[in-house]
């Protein structure tokens, strides 16, 4: 009962906030930029790869298409704008074969932003919250196949953790020191370092999915990380990063801010080629990632490519990711690839897939966090959706869904899974409403 008072509370909170401010605003992709103009640009469209830095409506420091729409609320007061994103889950879960679960859960998160120009530079401070550990009862929902950190100790196995609290507090400084170079610093307690592309839960390409990529923790688990110290250079469609930050994934107690030294890095390329796509390529040491294996370094790579393609009506977004972790203390090695699309047309409605294929380790198994990892088996995973906006709150976007997940399992996990096990989520999705246009 507590975990949907709490979820009703943060529905709530985006439709006070809708009320308050102005008529939301989305950033469409075709009105031009002055760069030397004072006033705040953030309600104005990213017609360069420069400009969509400056505006940061994603995680940390991540680069997207420019010409990716981002719905959002918004309000001026003075030389400052402020902004609010924010989705919210209600979900039904039913899982089938022997491993599989069933659950009522809420996964969500709000990003309120303020910006400022100070001639050429911007400041940008920014928050995230989730109220996940509320609204997540038992510290994690069902997902087959899916590991990674803990629940009271134990491994958590065919479930996926909730989000921290505090999954962000972070300033950002962007100042242009030639006409079409950006250099930048983000600084925050609880943030995003250079990475990964952008973290699952705020990509366009899984903007309507409700669950968690089976490879989460080989290619964007860091977007909650400790201490983190981010510079960067673009120049043109070219950015150049290097994040210090502390390596430790946040543990169990969601509700409380984690510290820990500066210990870990990463380094990351981004380019652009057109307003409609954009690659990565990131590389990082990260020092004792996983509470389960204490003392064991990783080093991870990722490389990704994005496209968006505005199209009557609607949006059409696309992802293909490849993860890679490898263990300094054993040389496992365990790899994950991933291509996701969301469309969205006719303006309400909405049709989305994702395609996996992930390793799996013996964590599946562990009874323990002192068993030693290694790899098992690859399991494959296609989930298909659809939702439809029905419109019942003014300025926010409410809509019912469902997707199915299908699975494809390796014969030395059988005899655990069965041969074919599935499963489906109802949902509804509530989000700050933004016009959606071009």
């Amino acid at each position: 009962m507590f975990a949907r008072i709490v979820a009703a509370i943060i529905f709530v909170l985006l439709y006070v906030f809708s009320m308050t401010g102005q008529e939301p605003v989305i950033h469409p992709a075709t009105e031009h930029h002055d760069m030397n103009s004072d006033h705040s640009h953030a309600d104005e469209s990213p017609e360069t790869f420069l400009d969509q830095i400056e505006t940061h409506t994603a995680s940390g420091t991540s680069g997207e298409p420019s010409s990716t729409p981002e719905s959002m609320l918004m309000l001026h007061k003075g030389d400052w704008s402020f902004m609010l994103h924010g989705q919210a889950f209600l979900t039904v879960q039913q899982q089938s074969g022997a491993r599989g679960s069933d659950k009522l859960f809420s996964t969500n998160w709000i990003m309120p932003m303020a910006q400022r120009r100070f001639g050429r530079s911007t400041l940008t401070l920014r928050t995230m919250l989730s109220f996940d550990p509320a609204t997540v009862t038992g510290r994690f929902y069902p997902e087959l196949f899916q590991q990674g950190e803990t629940a009271f100790g134990k491994p958590i196995v065919d479930g996926q953790h909730p989000h921290d609290f505090l999954m962000e507090i972070a300033a950002l400084f962007d100042t242009r020191i030639g006409e079409r170079t950006l250099l930048s610093f983000y600084v925050a307690p609880v943030g995003d370092p250079a990475m990964g592309p952008l973290a699952y839960a705020h990509r366009p390409s899984a903007a309507e999915n409700p669950l968690s990529p089976l490879g989460h923790h080989l290619a964007d688990s860091t977007h909650i990380a400790d201490d983190v110290v981010t510079v960067g250079i673009t120049h043109r469609a070219i950015r150049l990063e290097a994040s210090g930050f502390h390596g430790r994934e946040p543990d169990e107690h969601r509700w409380d801010l984690d510290t820990g030294k500066v210990d870990s890095w990463s380094g990351r390329l981004t380019v652009t080629p057109g307003a409609n796509w954009s690659g990565q390529y990131s590389f990082a040491h990260l020092t004792s990632p996983e509470e389960l294996h204490p003392g064991e370094d990783v080093l991870r790579m990722t490389a990704s490519i994005s496209y968006n393609r505005p199209v009557a009506a609607g949006n059409w977004a696309n992802l293909v990711l490849w993860g890679r972790n490898r263990s300094l203390s054993n040389g496992m090695v365990a790899n994950s690839y991933l291509a996701e699309s969301t469309l969205r047309f006719k303006t309400s409605n909405y049709v989305w897939g994702r395609i996996e294929n992930v390793d799996r380790t013996s964590d599946l198994f562990a009874a323990s966090t002192s068993a030693e990892e290694r790899v098992i088996g690859r399991v494959q995973a296609w989930s298909i959706g659809y939702d439809h906006d029905i419109g019942i709150v003014p300025h926010l976007e409410t809509a019912l869904g469902a997707q199915a997940t299908f699975y494809g399992v390796p014969g030395s996990l059988k005899p655990a899974y069965g041969s074919h096990p599935a499963g489906v989520v109802v949902f509804v999705r509530v989000r700050p409403k933004g016009m959606h246009h071009h």
